[in-house]
């Protein structure tokens, strides 16, 4: 009877959470006035979960309130620019902050154009790397907090749990560059962020299945060049994702200069396929559940 009231007790502690998305950027890797992408998971008004870093994001993240020191992780669905850039300023800002926790900063494994997490850490902070005066974040003995690299090898669908929330990671396809995507559950909460995908391998479905929001990147229009295709998904695929894994509603971000003068017709092209909500992503824009 114990076990059973501390477990009731605990699930509804989980699903009457405050639970709020921010979209802290929602650009691309050009000049178009947004800050590139970068997402923040609030749980009972305390940022709990960092997901990509590119540029702008640190501004978003100070003008949202946010602190580093209730953070429980982080992710870097790939290792493009405009998705980790800003990682070495949220790290020196951490110098400044009272977080002595380590943080765990999760990405994918590397290949022949990309480093893994743990060499693109030491490329920044090691002894020989760009920023190698701040060395010590990258041991327990940091005169701010460590940073720990965690590197996803396998094509696996990997959870991790969390305090405050479970994490679901898959490898996805973005052409030659290594990626993720991720499923955020909190209580009866989900939140799928497709990362840069065209899901040639469908792994999207896998870990989509009725989330109440599907973050998707919208980085190509329907009729985009065969290059672009095999880096991102069509507003078409984006639809009948959304539509076989009956997820709630569609936020598309990751909008760039090559699609908004489309966004009327990739929306019609969802619509007619998909018959939940569409939303266009904007910088700082919250979902609350």
């Amino acid at each position: 009877m114990k076990s059973f009231l501390t477990l009731l007790l605990l699930s509804t502690l989980l699903f009457s959470a405050n639970v709020k998305f921010e979209i802290l950027g929602s650009g691309g890797p050009e000049l178009d006035g947004r800050a590139s992408t970068s997402y923040l998971l609030w749980i009972d008004d305390e940022a709990k979960l960092l997901v990509d870093m590119g540029s702008g994001s640190m501004l978003r993240f100070e003008e949202s309130g946010a602190k580093l020191e209730t953070l429980e992780a982080t992710v870097l669905t790939h290792l493009h620019i405009d998705h980790s850039v800003d990682l070495p300023s949220f790290v020196k800002a951490g110098f400044f902050s009272s977080r002595s926790e380590p943080l765990e900063i999760i990405a994918p494994d590397g290949n022949e154009l990309f480093p893994s997490i743990g060499e693109f850490l030491n490329n920044l902070f090691g002894k020989h790397g760009a920023y190698r005066y701040m060395n010590d974040v990258l041991s327990s003995q940091s005169d701010s907090f460590q940073i720990i690299p965690y590197r996803i090898k396998s094509d696996k669908i990997i959870t991790k749990q969390y305090k405050d929330f479970t994490l679901t990671l898959i490898r996805v396809h973005h052409g030659i560059v290594p990626a993720l995507a991720l499923r955020i559950d909190v209580g009866s909460k989900s939140i799928v962020i497709s990362g840069d995908t065209n899901d040639e391998d469908e792994n999207l479905e896998k870990i989509a299945k009725n989330a109440d929001l599907f973050i998707a990147h919208h980085a190509i229009p329907e009729h985009a060049e065969k290059f672009a295709k095999d880096l991102h998904m069509t507003p078409s695929i984006i639809a009948n994702i959304a539509k076989k894994a009956n997820v709630k509603k569609i936020i598309l971000t990751h909008r760039m200069n090559r699609t908004r003068t489309h966004e009327v017709e990739s929306l019609k092209i969802i619509k007619n396929i998909f018959k939940g909500e569409v939303i266009f992503a904007e910088d700082r824009m919250t979902f609350k559940f």
